[in-house]
C-alpha cells in the first residue's frame, strides 16, 4: 500500500510546488517596477557612497546604530536605504516584529506618538534571530515625511526618543530639514542624499529595460531622465506607464513627453515669441492653442520660468519683474484661478517688458 500510495504523494507535491511557483511570477509581474526593482541590501544603492559607508559599517562590524534623519530631493534612495539596512539586520523572519514603517503625513498626530510609537519603543528585542545568527538588540521605528508631523507630535517624539535609547532606534526621513525640529535634529546623525547623477539613473533605468524587454530608443531615455529632473522613482513609475502602452511599438520622445505631461519646447517657444512680437492677438492664440491642446497651465509657467532665466534678451530687471509675476501667478494657479486668464497676464507681463 505505501509503494502504491508513494508516487501520487510525490506528484502531488510536484504540482503543488508548480502552481506555487507560478503564482510567485504571477505576482512578481503584478508588482510596480519601484517595488520590484528597489535595492535589497545596503551595496545595491548608488550614488550615497557616505551614508552607504557608515551603514555598512553597523551591518558588518556590529557596529552600534544611531538614529538617522536622511533628507534631500524625492526619488534619491531614502527610503530603499533604510529599508535594505533592516532587511541585512533583521532577515525575513524578525522584519516584522522589529520595524515598524509609519508614513508621517497620514499619521502625524500626537496621539500617534503617545500610543502607537511609544507602545512599539518601550518592548525588549533579543540579540539572537531564529537562524542562530546575531542582530541588533534594539528595534527601528521609520518615520517617512517626518517634516509634515505637526509641532506638538515632534515634542512628543522628542521626549519617546529620550526614554527609549536602548531599546529602540529611529530613522526620520524627510525633503526638509529645517521642518524638523532642532532637539529632534540634534539627536540625530544626519545623511543629506545628493540627486542622482544622470549617468546613475540611465545606468539603472537601462538595467530595468533589458531586464523587462523594454524598447526605447536613446534619446527617449535621456528625455525621460531630464523630464523627471533626478527622481528615480518617478522615472522608473513613467517608464513603467510607456511600456504597458506604447511596449509593442517601442517607445519614443514624443511618448515619454505625452506620458511626464512636459510640453514641447516648440509650443514654449511659440509662446514667448508672440509675447515678444508686441502684437496681442498673436498672444491670444498663442494661449488659446496651449489651452487646446491640453496642456497644464502649471506645466507651462514652470517651463516658461527656466527659459526667462536663461534667456539673454531681458535684462536682470526684468527677469526679476517677469519672475515675481509668475511666482503670484502660480499661487493664483494652485487656488484654482482660471487659467486662460493667468496664462494672459503672464502674456502681458512678459510683452511689457520685452517693449519697455
Amino acid at each position: 500500500m505505501e509503494a502504491f500510495f508513494k508516487p501520487k504523494t510525490d506528484g502531488g507535491a510536484k504540482k503543488f510546488a508548480n502552481s506555487e511557483s507560478k503564482q510567485r511570477t504571477k505576482t512578481d509581474v503584478k508588482k510596480p517596477w519601484v517595488e520590484k526593482y528597489r535595492p535589497k541590501s545596503v551595496d545595491e544603492v548608488s550614488h550615497q557612497d557616505e551614508v552607504v559607508s557608515v551603514l555598512k559599517k553597523c551591518v558588518n562590524n556590529g557596529a552600534d546604530l544611531p538614529n538617522l534623519l536622511f533628507y534631500g530631493p524625492p526619488g534619491t534612495g531614502k527610503t530603499s536605504t533604510v529599508l535594505a539596512l533592516c532587511r541585512e539586520l533583521y532577515g525575513k523572519d524578525l522584519y516584522k516584529d522589529r520595524v515598524l514603517e509609519l508614513n508621517a503625513s497620514d499619521e502625524r498626530g500626537i496621539d500617534v506618538v503617545r500610543v502607537r510609537i511609544k507602545n512599539f519603543a518601550q518592548l525588549s528585542a533579543r540579540s539572537l534571530r531564529e537562524d542562530g545568527k546575531k542582530c541588533p538588540p534594539y528595534k527601528i521605528i521609520i518615520l517617512d515625511e517626518a517634516d509634515s508631523m505637526t509641532k506638538a507630535s515632534q515634542e512628543a517624539l522628542r521626549r519617546t526618543m529620550e526614554k527609549q535609547t536602548k531599546t529602540t532606534r529611529f530613522c526620520l526621513i524627510c525633503n526638509y530639514v529645517s521642518r524638523i525640529i532642532p532637539p529632534i535634529a540634534s539627536r540625530c546623525s544626519q545623511f543629506r542624499f545628493q540627486p542622482l547623477s544622470i549617468e546613475n539613473q540611465i545606468s539603472r533605468l537601462q538595467t530595468i529595460c533589458s531586464a523587462e524587454g523594454v524598447d526605447i530608443i536613446p534619446e527617449a531615455l535621456k528625455s525621460l531622465v531630464s523630464c523627471t529632473e533626478g527622481d528615480l522613482r518617478k522615472a522608473v513609475t513613467y517608464l513603467q506607464t510607456a511600456h504597458s502602452l506604447k511596449g509593442k511599438d517601442g517607445i519614443d520622445t514624443e511618448c515619454i513627453m505625452e506620458i511626464t505631461g512636459v510640453v514641447p519646447n516648440s509650443i514654449i517657444k511659440q509662446f514667448i515669441d508672440s509675447c515678444l512680437s508686441n502684437i496681442f492677438d498673436k498672444v491670444q492664440n498663442a494661449v488659446n492653442h496651449i489651452l487646446c491642446e491640453g496642456h497644464a497651465a502649471t506645466q507651462i509657467v514652470s517651463q516658461v520660468h527656466d527659459e526667462i532665466v536663461f534667456n539673454p534678451s531681458f535684462s536682470d530687471e526684468q527677469k526679476c519683474v517677469i519672475i515675481e509675476k509668475i511666482a503670484v501667478i502660480d499661487k493664483c494657479l494652485i487656488d484654482g484661478a482660471d487659467e486662460y486668464l493667468q496664462l494672459m497676464a503672464l502674456g502681458t507681463t512678459i510683452q511689457l517688458q520685452a517693449c519697455s
